[in-house]
């Protein structure tokens, strides 16, 4: 139970009791044929729902309207059919048969747009049950762990009936609801609801260490809940200097709170506050919140608004999937007619999200279904889902397989990138599918394709004068770096020996270079640790040619960093990763005056053919042939 100070009323004593009633005298106002109003989620008045229970006899036609429920209420027993009819925005486990059976309904709608129904009487709240902490001096209760649409349903009902608990959270930010805006109150102590923590299987780990590769040290984040969300909070252990903005508070952001990496210090919009509109979790969380000026409860209309989202900069918000179907299109509420969730927030910080400076809009799904039978990348979305996420929308899609960011590419590139996440099992039956829907030449994809950032291209190497450096698959989150990496290259020299400074991905082109496959597109870095920091020498990268069947070879080094063998290591490394992702010949231009270099490509062991084409030499490497055994000497110096 939460411990707190005696309070005094004052004059809220008064109005307190003048307005303390029983439960069923309270819902003598009640008239046949409205809508009432349950506080959601954990907030749930248990008290009062039970005890509405035993009146619905009494009425007819009541239509129950919440956000979502984690109580065990029966308005949805074939016994008070009769009486009630529930609609939720919002379907959680104890409804969804209900919902499949006709008994119950659901209404698909953005949470940011909830409260403007209220408002609008497209949806008109004849009376509000809910759940308040005890009020202060003021007459200020406080909404508590619930504040999401409860506040703009008390606002807008015709009558509100409270329950007084104190046992509920006295939070802070924009919570309070007056005395005088209540008609009724019922006195009731009892345990809040809580939600157990969801297990966290090895699926669940690999998608988390997945996204944590794509989230930056100061950014904002919102993730929804569930076994993958929790593993990406707990995957973030590592970070530094995190905020949060989210509609969604759980048990899994006190574990970052407690680890030192959630500070909130970083935050462009309330700097130092964790901002957020409901919490699902456990006693534990609700004695934190309470009277914590570190977290502020708002309204989904402020919590959910994109341009306040916006205003965080590199605002990260991950959403969950059901299914995504290989141009974009993303399902997250539906199994085929099933409804087995809501729309809820995904779409309101999707939008936050693409507005924010350095934002990152990033969906989760494992590849296949629970049993591993179907693929959640599927050519179609299944018969009867809803599309929560448009094509248009799409930005990162992350599985324990990789992450490709859909952002700006076509059809026919998304759904490549689709494939190489898919599950190994499932990519030849979705590659028979790309060619149907959208023909072209194909590349393989490989089979037993490894997780994202295999962890066999992430190797040391130690070069003259005892110099570590490490070498790795380049990461979204390295855009920043590489930035800073082309930033110090004197732009009047050149430090390839091929034809430029990254003919391949030309510097300029941060975004499209970080943004890779791991197959079709590849690039490398090399750095060295400095100060705990990571800071690029060299880059290496290559670009598969659909049309010519071949891969072009570039790379970039730090003047301060050539002449020691690194260019040779990466012309070695880049060429082992091409041929084990199925890439059959790889190319580079070598100006005249570079000749030295032909060795280099030599040594590779693979038969080399040079070409003279427009004043440069072209170098053709064919992977499926070997010429000798591979030469690679660490005490090369290019």
């Amino acid at each position: 139970m939460i411990e707190r100070t005696e309070r005094s009323y004052s004059g809220a004593e008064k109005i307190l009791k003048e307005k303390l009633t029983e439960p069923q005298k309270a819902f003598r106002k009640i008239r046949r044929g409205q809508r009432v109003f349950v506080g959601s989620g954990c907030g749930e008045p248990q008290y009062l729902t039970r005890e509405f229970e035993k009146f619905l006899p009494q009425l007819a036609d009541i239509e129950i309207l919440h956000l979502v429920s984690l109580g065990q209420p029966h308005f949805t027993d074939p016994s008070l059919s009769d009486y009630c009819r529930l609609k939720s925005f919002f379907i959680a486990t104890a409804y969804r048969e209900a919902v499949s059976e006709g008994r119950a309904d659901y209404t698909p709608i953005n949470l940011f747009d909830v409260p403007s129904l209220f408002r609008s009487e497209s949806i008109p709240i004849h009376v509000a049950l809910i759940q308040v902490s005890p009020p202060d001096s003021h007459g200020f209760c406080s909404l508590g762990i619930a504040v999401d649409i409860v506040k703009s349903a008390v606002e807008n009902a015709e009558y509100v009936i409270a329950q007084v608990n104190p046992r509920m959270p006295y939070t802070l930010g924009d919570s309070f609801v007056h005395l005088d805006v209540i008609d009724a109150v019922v006195e009731y102590e009892e345990p809040l609801l809580e939600m157990e923590p969801p297990l966290i299987n090895d699926i669940a780990k690999a998608i988390g260490n997945n996204v944590a590769t794509l989230v930056e040290d100061g950014s904002t984040i919102r993730v929804g809940i569930g076994s993958i969300p929790n593993a990406i909070l707990y995957s973030l252990a590592d970070k530094k200097n995190l905020g949060v903005h989210s509609d969604i508070l759980t048990d899994a952001y006190l574990f970052l709170i407690e680890k030192g990496v959630i500070t909130n210090s970083e935050k462009t919009l309330h700097p130092g506050k964790i901002v957020t509109s409901f919490a699902l979790g456990s006693e534990k969380l609700y004695n934190f919140v309470h009277n914590n000026p570190m977290v502020e409860f708002h309204p989904v209309e402020y919590t959910n608004d994109y341009l306040v989202i916006s205003q965080n900069d590199k605002m990260v918000t991950i959403s969950s999937a059901l299914e995504i179907d290989l141009s974009g299109q993303i399902c997250a509420d539906t199994v085929g007619y099933d409804i087995y969730s809501g729309v809820g927030g995904s779409v309101d910080f999707l939008r936050g999200a693409r507005f924010s400076r350095g934002g990152k809009a990033i969906t989760v799904l494992p590849s296949t279904t629970l049993d591993g039978k179907h693929s959640r990348i599927v050519p179609y979305l299944s018969e009867g889902a809803g599309v929560v996420t448009t094509r248009g929308g799409a930005g990162y899609i992350v599985t324990e397989y990789g992450i490709v960011d859909l952002f700006g590419k076509t059809l026919r590139e998304r759904a490549l990138a689709l494939v190489g996440i898919a599950h190994p099992k499932f990519r030849e039956e979705l590659l028979s599918e790309v060619d149907k829907l959208y023909p072209m030449g194909r590349i393989a994809v490989p089979r037993e394709a490894p997780p994202f950032l295999p962890k066999e291209w992430e190797i040391r190497q130690v070069f003259p004068g005892e110099r570590l450096v490490h070498f790795r698959p380049v990461r979204p989150v390295d855009k920043t770096r590489l930035e800073e990496f082309f930033d110090s290259l004197p732009s009047d020299e050149t430090y390839v020996r091929f034809l430029s400074i990254m003919k391949v991905f030309p510097s300029r082109d941060i975004k499209s270079l970080v943004n890779i496959d791991y197959v079709r597109k590849m690039a490398v870095i090399g750095y060295v640790e400095k100060d705990g920091e990571e800071k690029i020498i060299a880059l290496g990268c290559y670009l598969y040619n659909e049309d010519t069947g071949l891969a072009e070879l570039d790379f970039a080094v730090h003047p301060n960093w050539q002449r020691m063998g690194i260019a040779t290591f990466l012309v070695h490394y880049l060429v082992e990763i091409a041929r084990s992702r199925g890439i059959k010949g790889v190319f580079a231009y070598i100006s005249p005056e570079n000749q030295g270099i032909l060795g280099i490509f030599n040594r590779t062991g693979y038969v080399m053919q040079r070409i003279w084409e427009d004043g440069v030499y072209k170098i053709h490497l064919d992977l499926t042939q070997i010429a000798h055994q591979c030469l690679y000497d660490p005490e090369d110096r290019l």
